[in-house]
Order: structure tokens, then C-alpha cells, then sequence
């Protein structure tokens, strides 16, 4: 995924096992879209963590997943974006804060200047 904007701003969660068919539906069809339509929005990829195993110094290292679980990657224009007026509306729309937000846990968000 070659990074174009300026900022990478980063939103992970967990989410109910019951929930999780209704999280990505909601998360792709719903949440994505409205986002997508900010200004200052240019990209969003969504990504998952699962286990792996690497190899370090000569001996392979199994790695669990770290919690948070779920991630999405947010192309921005800068720190202005997650507070504009459109933002605000766009995180509150559709059913997202009504019926998959309350089934997300250990939330994280992170901002990151791109070089």
C-alpha cells in the first residue's frame, strides 16, 4: 500500500464474537463509505492481526497476535481532519454507534506524520 498523504491516523479495537459478522459488514459497507467522503480523507485500509512465525538470529519465533485485534488505516491530510465538522458527523452515522460500537473493546487510536 504506497502512502500518499501527509498523516496515517490508526483506529483498533476488539470486537464481540457474536458481533463480529454484523462489525465488518457494518465496518465495510457502512462506516468506510461515510468516512471516505471527509475531506481530508483519501484512503482507508482495513487489516487484521493473525499469528506468525519469523525468523530472528538463526531461530524461528512463533508471535501470537497482540490485542487489539481489528485495525484500520486511515490516509489524512493531518491532525485537522479527526475534528472537522464532517468528521464528527461521519463517526456518528449509519448504525455504527448504535449497534456495533458497543461491542468494541480495548479501542486505540493512533496518529502517525508520515516522512
Amino acid at each position: 500500500m504506497p502512502i500518499n498523504s501527509k498523516y496515517l491516523f490508526v483506529s483498533s479495537m476488539d470486537v464481540a464474537p457474536d458481533k463480529e459478522a454484523l462489525f465488518h459488514e457494518v465496518y465495510d459497507t457502512e462506516h468506510v463509505p461515510n468516512l471516505l467522503k471527509v475531506p481530508g480523507v483519501h484512503s482507508v485500509t482495513r487489516i487484521e492481526g493473525e499469528p506468525f512465525t519469523v525468523s530472528i538470529g538463526g531461530a524461528e519465533k512463533r508471535v501470537a497476535p497482540e490485542s487489539p485485534r481489528h485495525s484500520a488505516l486511515y490516509e489524512i491530510d493531518g491532525p485537522q481532519v479527526l475534528v472537522s465538522p464532517e468528521w464528527a458527523k461521519a463517526v456518528e452515522a449509519g448504525r455504527w454507534p448504535g449497534e456495533v460500537r458497543p461491542f468494541t473493546t480495548n479501542r486505540k487510536h493512533a496518529l502517525y506524520r508520515i516522512r
